[in-house]
């Protein structure tokens, strides 16, 4: 087995300032690592909800497009806590 030697120095040092070996930290690793490839083949699927909404044709979804739609969102809001507030 080869492994990066910057990752072994790594690997050395984590097992020494644990009190663990560097045999016992690899095999941890590898145990986590098919574990966790385990846990995410068995997760089920999760089917999203949509609208079923769509941009119009033209309309690209730029920062500077979001920033607006945030704004007038903001402004409306305003305005109709304004109105509430005056009745």
């Amino acid at each position: 087995m080869r492994i990066d030697e910057t990752l072994l120095n790594e690997a050395k040092a984590y097992a020494a300032r644990n009190g663990r070996s560097l045999n016992s930290v690899m095999e941890d690793a590898l145990r986590q690592l098919l574990n966790r490839s385990t846990e995410v083949a068995e997760r089920p699927r999760v089917e999203l909800i949509t609208s079923g909404s769509r941009l119009k044709p033209g309309i690209e979804l730029t920062p500077e497009f979001i920033y607006d739609l945030i704004e007038q969102n903001d402004i409306e809001r305003y305005l109709k806590v304004q109105a509430d507030a005056a009745q």
